[in-house]
């Protein structure tokens, strides 16, 4: 199985964190959604497979490019 690192698309701060370790998601699956200049922003994953590590909570601040969940899939 491989490792597939999710990464933030925009810099902004973690509103909801959708998805937690261990469980299932399907392709276009919202894992975080990231507030930014007023706008919600998920990340969604591209692949099918199972959370193995959220790297963000509630209120933290991410940046572009920063990897907030790992998945195995």
């Amino acid at each position: 199985m491989a490792m597939i690192e999710v990464k933030s698309e925009i810099t902004g701060t973690v509103w909801q964190v959708k998805k937690r370790p261990g469980e299932s998601v399907e392709e276009g699956d919202t894992l975080i959604v990231i507030e930014s200049m007023k706008m919600e922003i998920p990340v969604i994953t591209e692949d099918a497979g199972v959370v193995k590590e959220v790297r963000v909570k509630e209120k933290d601040p991410v940046a572009e490019g920063e990897v907030v969940a790992v998945i195995e899939g």
